[in-house]
C-alpha cells in the first residue's frame, strides 16, 4: 500500500485518485491518518487534481486541533490504494517532536500500565461521542451561485470541483448554468445540509479554494427543512 512519492505529481495523482470516491484516507471522519498523509504533502495539490485539493484544504483547517483526532499515526505504507509502493521521503526527526508536543493526552518516555488504560478509556470516550447522532437531525435546503472568472472557463471543470467536495452531512441536488452578461454564464446548484455540521461559510472556503476557476460563490436562498 501506498501513494508512490507524494511529493512529486505521480504521486499527488494516486492520491487524487484514491480520494475521488472517498472524504478522508481512513473512515468518515477527520483522523491522524489524514494527518500522516497531509504532513507528507510539500504543499497544496494543483487545481486539476481538484479531490486532492479540496481533501488537503479541508485537512488543513484542522491543524490547530489535529493532536486531538482519533486514531493513530502509523507509516505511510500502511494507506492507500493497493499495489503501489510508498516511496515518500521520511519527514525530519523534528517534525515527530512537534506532533509529540501537541499530543492528545501528552505523552512520557516511560509509562506505566495505569496510564496506558488511561489514555485507551478516553479515547474510547472520545471515539463514542464522536459517532453518537442526535434523535432530530436540522437540515436546511441551500441555493448557490458559484461565478466564474469569464467566459473562457472550462463550466464543466468548475461543477466537477464544486461537486468532489464531499462532507459529512452534505449531498449535492441538480444544477444549472445562467447567464451573467458579456457571454459569461454562472452555476447554480442546489444541495441540503446538516445544520450542525455544515455551513455557508465552511461551503464557500471549499468552493472559492478552486481559484484556478471560481472568481466568487453567492447563496441565492436558503430554507429550514
Amino acid at each position: 500500500m501506498g501513494f508512490g512519492d507524494l511529493k512529486t505529481l505521480a504521486g499527488l495523482k494516486v492520491l487524487n485518485e484514491f480520494l475521488s470516491d472517498k472524504s478522508y484516507i481512513e473512515g468518515y471522519v477527520p483522523s491522524q491518518a489524514d494527518i500522516a498523509v497531509f504532513d507528507a504533502l510539500s504543499g497544496a495539490p494543483s487545481a486539476d487534481l481538484c479531490h486532492a485539493l479540496r481533501w488537503y484544504n479541508h485537512i488543513k483547517s484542522y491543524q490547530k486541533e489535529k493532536g486531538s483526532l482519533p486514531g493513530v499515526k502509523k507509516p505511510l505504507s500502511q494507506y492507500g490504494p493497493a499495489g503501489v509502493e510508498d516511496t515518500t521521503a521520511a519527514a525530519p526527526a523534528a517534525a515527530d517532536e512537534d506532533d509529540d508536543d501537541i499530543d492528545l493526552f501528552g505523552s512520557d518516555e516511560e509509562e506505566d500500565e495505569e496510564t496506558k488504560k488511561i489514555k485507551e478509556e478516553r479515547l474510547a470516550a472520545y471515539n463514542a461521542k464522536k459517532a453518537k447522532k442526535p434523535a432530530l437531525i436540522a437540515k436546511s435546503s441551500i441555493l448557490l451561485d458559484v461565478k466564474p472568472w469569464d467566459d473562457e472557463t472550462d463550466m464543466a471543470k468548475l461543477e466537477e470541483c464544486v461537486r468532489s467536495i464531499q462532507l459529512d452531512g452534505l449531498v449535492w441536488g441538480q444544477s444549472k448554468l445562467l447567464p451573467v452578461g458579456y457571454g459569461i454564464k454562472k452555476l447554480q446548484i442546489a444541495c441540503v445540509v446538516e445544520d450542525d455540521k455544515v455551513g455557508t461559510d465552511q461551503l464557500e472556503e471549499l468552493i472559492t479554494a478552486f481559484e484556478d476557476y471560481v472568481q466568487s460563490m453567492d447563496v441565492a436562498a436558503f430554507n429550514k427543512i
